[in-house]
């Protein structure tokens, strides 16, 4: 018996929004992902605060989040929705 399904394994990777450094630690990747940072994440962005009629912009961190993700995908020579062959 020839293997009909050849599943790709995807990596799919995202960032938290970016908060105060401080802030953090508590941040969590959502649901189904995987944090792969660590403590307060990576300094590598900058967050806004509107004060009256000025916005600043400061220094600010966050986390890298990874999910893995099977994509159902037929061997090569076979297609369909059942992955049959000739």
């Amino acid at each position: 018996q020839m293997k009909k399904q050849c599943d790709q394994k995807l990596l799919i990777r995202m960032k938290t929004e970016c908060v105060p450094c401080s802030l953090n630690l508590e941040t969590q990747c959502p649901a189904g992902y995987t944090k792969i940072t660590n403590g307060t994440g990576i300094p590598d962005c900058r967050y806004y605060l509107e004060i009256k009629t000025h916005t600043l912009s400061f220094p600010g961190c966050r986390h890298h989040c990874m999910k893995e993700f099977e994509q159902p995908e037929c061997c090569q020579g076979r297609w369909g929705p059942d992955c049959m062959g000739k």
